[in-house]
């Protein structure tokens, strides 16, 4: 017996995205119904749908068994199976943790599941969520916000797996160094965003930040939103620096850092030469955090082992965050400590997921953010004016982002979510 219908991005195999209407099971004793309000596309989600079943989250066969995809997802539970039902209860907002880690598997919501991902407008969370204690509850008062706690999740992760060592001293020293140097190399996208505004509002923070792209634009817009004035008042030296034209990047981006290498580099884009630049700008004991994950397996660059072996040079790299991740980027939402509304730069509907989700890397901006229950096209917030000119709907989103230095916010969502077609319309 169904006791709730469902509309939702299945994945079938290697680019065969669907949108469909289908029944749910009833949830048994451990198990929760939710509905799902909204969802961030990720780039994992991109590489999921281009590797199919040769991506490591898949379970097995997706033509037989189609599974949902989206895991940057939040919304609100409808029903608790017994189990559970002193923990969670009908009404409560969620947040969740994709990366289970459920007795050593892969399994991810998004990835693994065929009754639960982000871009669906109910789901059925299944019981190794909760005991794997990757569901939250999320008291803040807006849906986008809890959609990007597991972006924020991986890289508050990301700054927990960097280490340094001391001379005669193996003792593994865990975080950025503190009151140290960090290089951030291609990192005013969105993932390189949300480190950066770790980086500036954690309680370990460097000396001094630099921050690299090679599109001007980017760059304008990230220093806009995490200011070098806002860092100055954090006790740090931020820097917004354009390499794209350099002929000696590592020259001169020593010099803005007086001379001396980096106790800490991150690397947010997957491209040889930016893996290789970072390498090559490590001090004595840094380390250097490989953050982007290869599209494909067979990605290689050069680094100097000479320099591991007589520098201290090391290497790490994470993938997802955990459940302690995810807590602590609520808690620093919830203390106002971070913006996650920087992170995002489109608003769509669930009917706009295959085709995003497909051409992620080729559609400029930030966070794709889609509400699952909406029928909207994919429209950037800096395209909000010109469709607003004809549309008396957008005319009033772009006036409520304007309020808000031009980005998503608590208001636009509840105006969306009130007057947005739905997507059975």
């Amino acid at each position: 017996m169904s006791t709730q219908t469902t509309t939702a991005v299945r994945i079938h195999g290697v680019e065969d995205l669907r949108l469909e209407t289908f029944d749910l099971p009833e949830i048994g004793e451990d198990e929760i119904l939710a509905e799902v309000t909204s969802d961030s596309i990720c780039m994992s989600t991109n590489k999921l749908a281009h590797q199919g079943e040769a991506h490591k989250r898949v379970r097995g066969s997706l033509a037989e068994t189609p599974t949902m995809v989206g895991h940057e997802f939040c919304g609100t539970i409808k029903k608790v199976g017994s189990k559970w039902a002193d923990q969670f209860t009908p009404g409560m907002k969620f947040a969740i943790q994709p990366a289970l880690n459920y007795k050593g598997t892969l399994w991810a919501p998004g990835y693994s599941y065929q009754y639960i991902g982000g871009d669906a407008t109910y789901v059925v969370i299944p019981s190794e969520v909760m005991e794997s204690n990757c569901l939250f509850e999320y008291k803040e008062d807006s849906f986008f916000t809890g959609s990007l706690t597991e972006p924020y999740s991986c890289v508050i992760g990301a700054f927990k797996a960097q280490y340094h060592m001391k001379p005669n001293d193996y003792t593994h020293y865990m975080g950025i160094r503190e009151g140290g140097t960090l290089a951030m190399l291609a990192s005013v996208g969105p993932m390189g965003l949300a480190g950066l505004d770790v980086a500036l509002h954690q309680e370990r923070k460097p000396r001094r930040i630099v921050v690299t792209d090679i599109a001007q634009d980017r760059l304008d817009r990230a220093a806009a939103l995490l200011t070098v004035e806002d860092a100055k008042k954090n006790g740090i030296e931020l820097h917004y620096v354009n390499t794209g034209d350099m002929e000696d990047p590592v020259a001169e981006l020593t010099k803005i850092n007086e001379g001396e290498l980096f106790d800490d580099v991150f690397v947010f884009a997957p491209v040889r030469p930016v893996v290789e630049l970072g390498s090559k700008l490590l001090a004595r004991e840094g380390c250097m955090n490989f953050f982007a994950g290869p599209p494909r397996n067979d990605f290689e660059a050069t680094i100097n082992f000479y320099d591991i072996h007589y520098s201290g040079h090391h290497y790490v790299a994470t993938t997802g965050g955990t459940y302690e991740d995810v807590a602590d980027a609520i808690d620093m939402f919830e203390s106002g400590k971070l913006n996650p509304a920087v992170l995002v730069t489109h608003i769509g509907g669930l009917n706009v997921v295959e085709e995003t989700t497909l051409n992620l890397p080729n559609i400029p901006g930030g966070k794709k953010l889609i509400y699952t229950h909406k029928r909207l096209d994919l429209v950037a917030i800096d395209d909000f004016a010109e469709r607003g000119k004809t549309d008396p709907f957008y005319a009033e989103l772009d006036r409520l982002c304007k309020a808000n230095n031009g980005l998503w916010n608590k208001q636009a969502e509840e105006y969306l979510l009130e007057h947005a077609p739905s997507i059975d319309e």
